[in-house]
């Protein structure tokens, strides 16, 4: 039999990717563990290997194509088999029929085949030849009144979907509806799309496909928004002495193949704080109605790709020194940016840092990456007068002050656990010493 090839769940709670490359054709030999496709999550770019050796039969997918977990994307003949030995290749049935006599199930089969080619003969009568469907997506039509024929196709290779005979049969006046079964929660779609004007009337415009990375942080942003109460607490650090100690020392470090940046220094102040207030390196699990304290500490850092922002992971910051860190997270964010970091290697974070004060701003508000719990950013550190002292003795010196924004999920912690949290970063930035030692 031939052997189809469904996407495997990447896990991470992926359940869904693009096609960016399919690389192979039919007819193509291949070998077990051979790369046949290139697909892109929301987290990383990802080679699918074969399954088998043998013959590529036929190929479901192709670029551009968003595909879900289960979905077929190819089929093989094993080395050795045929395609006379194969046979014809049948679609799985969506129903349960495990506990169907073996006579009903024979008899069920046998109508169910007449009918089917009743159906062709008339789709081939009509000049179009049969129409691709699975044998659910027929016994569907049957049940509706449908002419497949008739049905704007959906599915790879123009095969007409379950969905796209569900959506027909709406058109049709007096069409009975399916019977609907109880939606799970994640399940259900998202609210409907806003209907646009036609922007073309007022001038030229261009219109680019909206899929990918964007897509996908697109698909997270709004999961996060809409789960997550934000709230963002903001403060800055004197980070004066620590610049100071960054510049003298970041060329011996440059000898030995790192890089010392700011963010270096916020992933090591970030994993003090969280060791401080554990709620912070948590989840929340609504359906068991607990908050998951996490004892590890594996931070996110958002890195700014021409494909959009990745999240590359830092494992165990905790256990690694300023040095190691050093080499470690410029080597990252380069492999991050070329698109070559695996899907181990963009998951399972407990928190989350994002830099932006490269580019600029005096502070913004970081969207939370679902299903942390808290975020912080870091902007632009700039020169500012800073008055010291009291208000009958005080002096204005020149400070490097750097904003700090963090986000946080109101439903496990409270603004005054924010303030505390960000007091302990602050506290780490301003001494450097201490930071060196953690």
């Amino acid at each position: 039999m031939p052997t189809e090839f469904r996407f495997p769940d990447p896990g991470e709670g992926v359940h869904e990717a693009e096609v960016i490359a399919v690389l192979v054709s039919e007819g193509d030999r291949v070998e077990e563990g051979q790369s046949v496709a290139e697909i892109e999550t929301d987290k990383a770019a990802i080679e699918i290997p074969a399954p088998v050796t043998g013959t590529v039969k036929e190929i479901r997918i192709k670029v551009g194509d968003v595909i879900k977990v289960g979905d077929v994307m190819m089929v093989f003949l094993e080395e050795g088999e045929s395609e006379a030995e194969a046979g014809e290749q049948k679609e799985p049935e969506e129903s349960d029929e495990s506990e169907v006599k073996p006579e009903a199930k024979k008899e069920k089969s046998k109508t169910e085949k007449m009918e089917a080619t009743k159906e062709e003969k008339k789709e081939a009568e009509k000049g179009k030849g049969p129409v691709p469907a699975a044998p659910s997506t027929r016994r569907l039509a049957r049940e509706l009144n449908v002419d497949l024929s008739e049905v704007e196709a959906s599915g790879p290779g123009g095969r007409v979907t379950t969905d796209d005979v569900k959506a027909h049969a709406k058109k049709i006046k007096g069409a009975p509806e399916p019977e609907k079964k109880p939606e799970k929660e994640k399940d259900k779609p998202a609210r409907a799309a806003v209907q646009l004007p036609d922007f073309s009337r007022w001038g030229p415009v261009e219109r680019i496909p909206f899929r990918s990375i964007r897509r996908a942080t697109a698909k997270r942003m709004t999961q996060s928004w809409e789960q997550i109460p934000h709230v963002t607490h903001q403060d800055v650090a004197d980070i004066t002495v620590l610049e100071a100690f960054r510049r003298k020392t970041k060329v011996e470090m440059k000898g030995s193949g790192g890089a010392l940046t700011l963010t270096v220094f916020a992933l090591k102040a970030a994993v003090a704080a969280l060791k401080a207030h554990p709620r912070f390196n948590a989840s929340l699990d609504l359906e068991a109605q607990e908050i998951v304290l996490k004892k590890y500490y594996h931070i996110g850092v958002a890195v700014d790709t021409d494909r959009g922002l990745l999240v590359p992971v830092v494992r165990d910051v905790n256990c690694k020194s300023i040095t190691d860190l050093a080499k470690e997270l410029p080597e990252l964010s380069e492999r991050t940016r070329r698109g070559e970091t695996g899907l181990d290697e963009m998951t399972g974070a407990s928190f989350t840092i994002t830099n932006v004060g490269a580019l600029g701003g005096t502070g913004f508000s970081p969207m939370i990456n679902f299903p942390q719990v808290a975020i912080l950013g870091l902007a632009k550190a700039r020169l500012q007068p800073v008055i010291r002292g009291i208000v009958d003795d005080y002096e204005v010196t020149a400070r490097l002050m750097l904003p700090l924004c963090m986000a946080f999920d109101h439903r496990v912690v409270d603004g005054a656990d924010a303030a505390r949290f960000l007091n302990e970063v602050i506290a780490m930035l301003e001494n450097h010493e201490r930071l060196m030692l953690t």
